[in-house]
């Protein structure tokens, strides 16, 4: 069965830090691509981050590229994403995802975990 299980999320201020982590299982996780996604209330999901199966590569939306940093630990099955210098603008239900490289589409989605930065 596979699981995708997000831990990390709270309540944090503008300007701190938060690390968001998401653990696997039931799949081959280092055969994939790992991926960061995020829901604001009355908006679309959106592409935060993603990181290649070897750890190498990761790419960052734009809004978050400088302040985000996606890694991976394919011995522990997990993927992570540190968020520094937050904005109220990142509020959001964040979802860790997975894909074969090469694939258009993300196979398997965890639940989310809810961010939430006061201003």
């Amino acid at each position: 069965q596979v699981q995708l299980v997000e831990s990390g999320g709270g309540l944090v201020q503008a300007g701190g830090s938060l690390r968001v982590s998401c653990a696997a299982s039931g799949f081959t996780f280092s055969n994939y691509v790992m991926g960061w996604f995020r829901q604001a209330p009355g908006k679309e999901r959106d592409f935060v981050a993603a990181i290649s199966w070897s750890g190498g590569r990761p790419y960052y939306a734009d809004s978050v590229k400088g302040r985000y940093t996606i890694s991976r630990d394919n011995a522990k099955n997990t993927v992570s994403l540190q968020m520094n210098s937050l904005k109220p603008e990142d509020t959001a239900v964040y979802f860790c995802a997975a894909k074969l490289p090469g694939a258009n589409e993300y196979k398997y989605w965890g639940q989310g975990t809810q961010v939430t930065v006061s201003s």
